[in-house]
């Protein structure tokens, strides 16, 4: 199935960008890119919050915007992706046992003291 070629292709593709190699958990993308975000405490004991918007993102009193704990399997050697344009983060929701590839774009990253 040519489809699924591609699939497999692409997926690939995004992997070597981000100098991600699979474990023996599979663990699907989740494309984050509309989304400002930013890491919170630590990379390797923190999270990443993210919104629709810059404001909401820093608002702490009505808190509206996500936030998933980084996932920190302990076959990976790292848990947070760094590319020039995007960053792929591991992250469980602690929703359903969903956990995802998230990727967001770089230009979106809010630095949080």
């Amino acid at each position: 199935m040519e489809l699924l070629k591609k699939y497999f292709k692409l997926q690939e593709e995004i992997y070597d960008y981000f100098g991600y190699k699979e474990g023996w958990v599979v663990i699907p993308i989740n494309n984050s890119t509309e989304y400002y975000w930013s890491i919170i405490g630590h990379e390797k004991c923190g999270s990443v919050r993210f919104s629709e918007s810059e404001t909401e993102l820093l608002d702490e009193i009505e808190m509206d915007y996500y936030e998933n704990e980084i996932y920190t399997l302990w076959h990976l050697p790292k848990w947070v992706y760094r590319g020039e344009d995007y960053t792929m983060i591991c992250v469980d929701t602690h929703t359903d046992g969903n956990k995802f590839l998230q990727i967001f774009d770089n230009k979106k990253e809010i630095k949080i003291d």
